[in-house]
């Protein structure tokens, strides 16, 4: 599990700036206040589930805190969510939270009639819920292509940017109108494509949103064979920078991923950074 990275030496930095005391952490997270000197001396550590609170009360962002290389599995959702393991059982209404814990040792799927209401409770969406689900069981198929604008949005803003902060709504909206030289769009605009409340933006928004995300404008035009490309690239470099290039790399694309004189290119790249990484970094 690609747990979120706790650096007490930065927590106590960011809340002395932020010139909050510790009794003040420890009463917004109901721990006494030797807990949270003990976080700070590196005594202990707070759990996964306390990060988002304690991000919270110290007004900032979680991304930013506490990074997690790689995405997340359902572990990750439900201790983002704030959630321990025991609350799910309400969640879902079950006298247990066995479901819950099952889906997350990648013993037993989620029956599909817990997706929606666990999807909501650790506010994300069904799709992300499953493929985090999919992460818990190891499983290691490629995902399906994005096909509506919102998933390509999301895809992007997962696989783009591991280990820090995804760009939000206004510094997309930003750039995509310093690109057409004039206020086409906004960052509640922005939020509609990407949560699939708005599907048919102008075609200058569209060429903006692929020179901010430094893709190829036809990854956005409704035609599956060119996203599946696009998403097969993405695949292959998120692979490069989690140091699994190997794999991919003598796994191949397939009939269907990227024509051969661009998995080529990807592939010269990715062995760059095989390199660059050094021996044994594939290993």
């Amino acid at each position: 599990m690609p747990a979120r990275r706790f650096d007490r030496e930065r927590v106590r930095a960011v809340r002395r700036a932020a010139n909050v005391s510790q009794a003040d952490v420890a009463s917004a997270l109901g721990a006494a206040d030797s807990t949270v000197a003990g976080w700070e001396t590196g005594a202990t550590a707070p759990d996964q589930e306390k990060l988002p609170a304690l991000a919270k009360v110290l007004n900032r962002d979680l991304d930013e805190l506490f990074p997690r290389d790689g995405l997340p599995d359902l572990s990750d959702l439900r201790c983002d969510a704030g959630l321990y393991r025991y609350e799910t059982r309400a969640v879902i209404g079950t006298k247990s939270d066995g479901p819950v814990a099952g889906a997350e040792q990648g013993v037993r799927p989620l029956k599909d009639k817990y997706v929606p209401a666990l999807a909501s409770a650790y506010g994300v969406t069904e799709d992300e819920l499953k493929r985090a689900q999919a992460r818990s069981f190891g499983e290691t198929q490629p995902e399906k292509a994005p096909e509506t604008l919102a998933e390509k949005i999301t895809l992007l803003l997962e696989r783009s940017y591991p280990g820090r902060p995804s760009p939000g709504d206004q510094e997309i909206a930003d750039s995509v109108n310093a690109y057409a030289g004039s206020a086409v769009t906004s960052a509640a605009d922005i939020e509609a494509l990407r949560t699939g409340e708005k599907e048919a933006p102008v075609p200058v928004v569209l060429e903006g949103l692929a020179k901010f995300f430094d893709v190829s404008k036809l990854y956005f035009e409704p035609n599956e064979s060119v996203a599946q490309q696009v998403y097969e690239g993405l695949r292959l470099m998120q692979a490069a920078k989690q140091g699994k290039v190997g794999r991919v790399r003598a796994r191949g694309m397939g009939a269907e991923g990227l024509p051969a004189d661009v998995l080529s290119i990807l592939n010269d790249l990715a062995g760059e950074l095989d390199q660059k990484a050094g021996p044994g970094a594939n290993s």
